[in-house]
C-alpha cells in the first residue's frame, strides 16, 4: 500500500442489494498462515542450517543485514508456498507470516530481503559450494528417513531419470536438444523408495547442459547415494531403475561390480534384440487377432553387445497395440536385468513400477516450478534447482506426515491449497504469537480451544499450539493430523 493507493473501492453496485466496498486495510494478514508447518517440517532435516554452512559468505560484515540462513530460508519457504521468482520478494517483504518463518517478530521485525539481494545471493555461488549443498541435501533426506524407519530398511529402489527444462533466454550451457526439440537444461533427478512405500523421496537434483548424455553425472549420483544408504542401511538390498537413455558399457559394468545391488534397465531395440523377439511377436498378433485387443507376450533371452565384456539376461515384452481405427503395430520392449524371476514379473511388478516417478517430476514443473531457471549464470541456476528441490523434499514431509488421511496423495499443488494457503490475522503479545484462522472452510470443524492447550507441550519446542490445529483447514481430519505429528519434531 502507498499513499496513492485508493484505500476503498466500491465493487459491483448493481450485483448485490447494497454497495460493496473492499478495503486493503488489514495491516497484520497474510495468505499463507498454514506455512508454519513448513518450518516443523524443516527442523526433521536441518536443510537451511546445511545449506547455510555449505556458502561462503565474502560480504562486508558491516553492511550485512541478512545472513546466508535467512536468505536461503526465504527462497526455500517462499518456493514451498508458490513465489518462485526473485521478483516476488518485494511484495512479500512485510508479509508476517513470512517474517515469522525466519525468526522474525512478525509484526516489527525486519522487513526481508529483497530482490536485488536475493539476485546477488543466486549468482554468487560457485561449482564447488553446490557440489557440498547437493551432498547435504542427499545426506539430509537419508539420515531423516533412517531415523523414521530406525535404519531397518529392507529394500530400498534408487530410480534416477532425466527431465526437460526449457529455456527462452541466453543463460550459460544452454543448447537445442533434438529429442525434446527445444531449447533446454537436462536435469537429472535421483529418487529412493524404502520397502514398498508408494513415495518416492528426492534426493539429488543435478542441472546439466541442454546437449548433455542422459549418462551424465549418473554414475557419480549413484556412486553418492549408495555410499549414504549402505551406511545408513547397513543390511538392506538395493534396486536400481533406469530407462533406456542409461543403457551403456560403463553403467552395466558400475552395477554389476556393486554388491547386494538388483537391476533393471530398458534397452533400445536394435536388430539382435528384434530377431530375439520374432517368436513371441508372432504369438502375440496371433493372440491380438483372435481378441481383438492389445495382447502381449514375455520371454527372454541372452545377450552381450560388441562393447559387453559377457552376456546379460534380457526380458522381452512382445506387444501388439490395437486402437479402435487404427491399424495394430508391433511394440518390442527390451529391459536388461540381473533379477531371477519370471520375465512378466521382472517387467510389470518391477520395471513398470518406475513410472510413477513421473507424477513426482510433474510435480516439481507444475508445483515447485524447478523449470524456472532464468538467471545468466548457470551455476546460479543450479543453486535455484537445489533450493526447488529443498522446497519439495519439505512438501512431501507434508505429505509423509498426512498419511492415512486425505492428504496422504495429494499432489503438491492440492497441499499448498489445503494447508498452506489459508487466511491468517496475525496478533503478537508480550507472551505469545495468536494466528487467527478462518472458521468457515470447507468440511472444517468449528470449535474453540481451551487456555490451558494454547502452548506447546513443555520440553517440545516444534509443537504446534491447537489454536492453529483446530477448526482451521478445509480437511480437518487430515490437515490437524500433519499439525499434531509436526508436534514430535523435537522427540524424533
Amino acid at each position: 500500500m502507498t499513499t496513492e493507493t485508493i484505500p476503498q473501492t466500491v465493487l459491483f453496485p448493481d450485483l448485490f442489494d447494497r454497495p460493496l466496498i473492499a478495503t486493503f486495510d488489514q495491516p497484520y494478514a497474510s495468505s499463507d498462515g498454514g506455512a508454519v508447518l513448513l518450518k516443523a517440517a524443516e527442523r526433521r532435516y536441518g536443510l537451511i542450517d546445511g545449506f547455510a554452512r555449505c556458502l561462503m559468505d565474502d560480504r562486508q560484515p558491516g553492511k550485512v543485514r541478512h545472513t546466508l540462513e535467512d536468505l536461503v530460508a526465504q527462497r526455500i519457504f517462499g518456493l514451498a508456498c508458490g513465489y518462485p521468482d526473485a521478483n516476488d520478494a518485494d511484495r512479500l517483504g512485510d508479509d508476517p507470516i513470512q517474517k515469522l518463518l525466519l525468526g522474525r517478530d512478525p509484526i516489527v521485525g525486519e522487513r526481508l530481503a529483497s530482490q536485488p539481494t536475493i539476485s546477488r545471493f543466486e549468482n554468487g555461488a560457485a561449482s564447488q559450494v553446490l557440489y557440498r549443498m547437493g551432498h547435504e541435501l542427499a545426506t539430509s533426506v537419508i539420515d531423516r528417513h533412517r531415523r523414521r524407519l530406525h535404519g531397518r530398511a529392507r529394500h530400498i529402489t534408487i530410480d534416477l531419470d532425466p527431465t526437460d527444462d526449457p529455456t527462452h533466454g541466453a543463460q550459460q550451457l544452454t543448447f537445442f536438444n533434438g529429442h525434446y526439440d527445444s531449447w533446454c537444461y537436462l536435469p537429472l533427478l535421483a529418487f529412493v523408495t524404502f520397502d514398498d512405500e508408494s513415495e518416492q523421496y528426492l534426493c539429488a537434483a543435478l542441472l546439466r547442459p541442454g546437449n548433455a548424455a542422459a549418462t551424465r553425472g549418473a554414475r557419480g549420483v549413484l556412486c553418492r547415494l549408495l555410499a549414504l544408504l549402505r551406511h545408513a542401511f547397513p543390511k538392506a538390498r538395493f534396486l536400481v531403475r533406469l530407462d533406456g537413455g542409461f543403457a551403456t558399457p560403463e553403467i552395466f559394468d558400475f552395477l554389476d561390480a556393486e554388491p547386494r545391488l538388483d537391476y533393471v534397465v530398458a534397452m533400445a531395440e536394435n536388430v539382435v534384440l528384434t530377431r530375439f523377439a520374432d517368436a513371441a511377436m508372432v504369438e502375440a498378433r496371433a493372440l491380438s487377432e483372435a481378441s481383438g485387443q492389445t495382447e502381449h507376450v514375455y520371454t527372454e533371452a541372452h545377450y552381450a553387445a560388441g562393447t559387453w565384456p559377457h552376456e546379460r539376461r534380457v526380458i522381452i515384452k512382445a506387444e501388439v497395440v490395437r486402437l479402435p481405427g487404427r491399424e495394430p503395430r508391433d511394440n518390442a520392449r527390451f529391459v536388461v536385468t540381473n533379477l531371477r524371476q519370471t520375465p512378466r514379473w521382472i517387467y510389470e511388478h518391477v520395471y513398470c513400477a518406475r513410472g510413477d516417478i513421473e507424477n513426482r517430476i510433474k510435480e516439481l514443473h507444475d508445483g515447485l516450478q524447478i523449470g524456472r531457471t532464468s538467471c545468466c549464470r548457470f551455476w546460479a541456476n543450479q543453486l535455484r534447482v537445489l533450493l526447488t528441490a529443498a522446497a519439495y523434499v519439505l512438501m512431501q514431509e507434508l505429505r509423509l506426515r498426512a498419511g492415512r488421511t486425505a492428504c496422504a496423495r495429494t499432489q503438491v499443488t492440492g497441499l499448498r491449497e489445503r494447508l498452506l494457503k489459508l487466511g491468517v490475522h496475525v496478533v503478537v503479545s508480550v507472551r505469545r504469537i495468536v494466528l487467527h484462522l478462518p472458521t468457515s472452510m470447507p468440511s472444517s470443524r468449528r470449535g474453540g480451544t481451551s487456555p490451558s492447550r494454547s502452548a506447546p507441550r513443555r520440553g517440545n519446542p516444534g509443537a504446534l499450539s491447537p489454536q492453529l490445529t483446530r477448526g482451521a483447514y478445509p480437511s480437518q481430519r487430515s490437515c490437524a493430523c500433519v499439525a499434531s505429528r509436526a508436534t514430535t519434531v523435537a522427540e524424533s
